[in-house]
Parts: structure tokens; C-alpha cells; sequence
């Protein structure tokens, strides 16, 4: 049987067709297989921090500089700002062998509001993206103050749904699951958040931190809407602790500052050092 020319050009068509696609799907296995090694080898465990709304990445440059003077590890500090436009920048850097740094993420767009959440919380995972590519890591631990908790919350129940990545430990300040409203009036917010409290990793260790100056709120939030995380991560993740801090520095905007809240994150967030192990003088 006699094949035509153009019976022939089909067939070399496909064969070469065949061939480059076996190449494509070769070196792509390749790479990928290269990067799950590099995130699984990978010794980086970041912090991850998200401030409140109208707070800038600025906002735990106290934080970051009291921890470094106690626990002189020296952590690193890179600032990562999200623009409505989707662009992101970078100030500062990971320095080199520097397996806890600290990550702050924030955006133009730092409005407060339900709906702001939302966005904020997809504009996270926008940089999330970008950080577990360039960086290769495979848990980290969050720190959310005030409403970048509700972005946490929200960003945890939407969009984090990692298999190669473990968020080990979360810890939420001051973070108003109820807005402002009283104990017995949920916004649709806090319901929308229970509602899907499933989504929540099952592994998650999770730390919510209030802070009061007269046992009712902390200056500006209500300690109901606080505790009211109880009823999202409670029972859902695999563990959940509540902390109450009063005294000096319990107002709101001060508790990234609080000494007690610094010690909380020394303890329940970072990773074990021998400086951190020895008693104070």
C-alpha cells in the first residue's frame, strides 16, 4: 500500500509533535520533582506577619527589633507590599542562613470593612505565591495584629489548601472576629467564618491574644469579639489557647509593643533557641 505525500507529512507531523511533547513533560517532571526536593530539604520556617487596618509593613519594626535584642539571633526583616494593581515590592532581605526570618505582608489597600477582608485576604495569597516560590520553604507560623487576623482567618478558610506546606502555629492579637459588635449579635462575618471553620488545617496550632485595660476591651475592641475566635477554631484545629494581657500596653494599638505579648510569641511562635532556654538574670 502506496502512502501518499501527505499521509507522510501528517505522520512525521505527529511523530515530531510526540516527541516534543514527551521533551516538554519530561524536563517539566524534572523541574518539579528539583523543586519538591528543595521545599522538602528546605530548614527555612518564616514568620509570617499581616498588621491591621490603615497600618503599614512598617508596623512590627518594634516588634522584630525587641525580639532580636532578647533572643540576639539577629532575624531578618523583609517587607512585602501588595499595590491594588497587583503589584508587589520588596524592602530588606532574608539574609543567607537565616531559617526564621521575619515576613511582613501588607497592602495599599488597608482599609477596614468585611469586604476589604476579602480582598486582602486574595492579595495575601498573591504574595504567599510569590514567597513559597522564591523561598522553597515548608511550614511557616503567622502573626496577625488586629484585623490581619481576619485576613489570616479569611486566607486559611479560601485559599490554603497546601499539601507540601504546613502553617505550624498561628497567633492572632487583638483581632476583632465580631467587629464591634456585642456578644449576642454575630456579623455576617463571624458567621460566614464559622460557617466554613472546616476549611481550617486540622494540624494548626492556634493562639488568640487579648488585650484589656479594664477586663471589657483593650481601647478600642471589645474582648467578646476577641473570644469570639472560640467559636471558628475551637474544637477545629489541633489546639486553641486564649491569652488575656492586662496592665501596661494592653491598648490596642500598643499590643505588637506589650512586653507579655513578646514573650508570647518568644515562646509559642519561635522556634526553640539555647538563648531563649536560659533564665533572666
Amino acid at each position: 500500500m502506496k502512502i501518499s505525500k501527505r499521509h507522510k507529512i501528517i505522520i512525521i507531523s505527529s511523530i515530531v509533535i510526540l516527541v516534543l511533547l514527551t521533551v516538554v513533560s519530561y524536563c517539566w517532571s524534572r523541574k518539579s520533582v528539583s523543586v519538591l526536593e528543595k521545599r522538602q530539604q528546605s530548614q527555612m520556617s518564616p514568620v509570617i506577619m499581616i498588621p491591621g487596618s490603615s497600618a503599614t509593613v512598617n508596623r512590627f519594626d518594634t516588634l522584630v527589633a525587641k525580639i532580636n535584642q532578647r533572643d540576639r539571633q539577629n532575624h531578618s526583616l523583609l517587607k512585602v507590599k501588595v499595590y491594588n494593581n497587583g503589584k508587589i515590592t520588596y524592602t530588606g532581605q532574608i539574609r543567607q542562613g537565616d531559617n526564621e526570618p521575619f515576613i511582613v505582608v501588607g497592602f495599599e489597600n488597608n482599609h477596614d470593612g468585611y469586604s476589604n477582608i476579602k480582598k486582602q485576604a486574595r492579595m495575601f495569597n498573591t504574595a504567599f505565591n510569590q514567597l513559597k516560590a522564591q523561598y522553597n520553604f515548608n511550614n511557616f507560623k503567622g502573626i496577625g495584629h488586629s484585623n490581619g487576623g481576619l485576613i489570616y482567618t479569611y486566607f486559611l478558610e479560601h485559599y490554603f489548601n497546601e499539601r507540601q506546606i504546613r502553617i505550624k502555629r498561628l497567633m492572632t492579637i487583638g483581632t476583632p472576629y465580631n467587629f464591634a459588635e456585642p456578644s449576642n449579635r454575630r456579623t455576617q462575618m463571624l458567621t460566614d467564618f464559622i460557617k466554613n471553620r472546616k476549611k481550617l488545617p486540622n494540624n494548626l496550632t492556634m493562639y488568640s491574644i487579648a488585650g484589656s485595660e479594664n477586663y471589657v476591651e483593650d481601647g478600642l475592641v471589645p474582648l467578646s469579639s476577641v473570644l469570639a475566635g472560640k467559636y471558628i477554631y475551637q474544637g477545629e484545629v489541633r489546639h486553641y489557647t486564649q491569652i488575656t494581657v492586662t496592665g501596661k500596653l494592653a491598648q490596642h494599638s500598643a499590643l505588637p509593643q506589650n512586653q507579655e505579648v513578646l514573650s508570647l510569641i518568644r515562646r509559642y511562635i519561635l522556634n526553640p533557641h539555647p538563648e531563649r532556654a536560659r533564665p533572666n538574670n
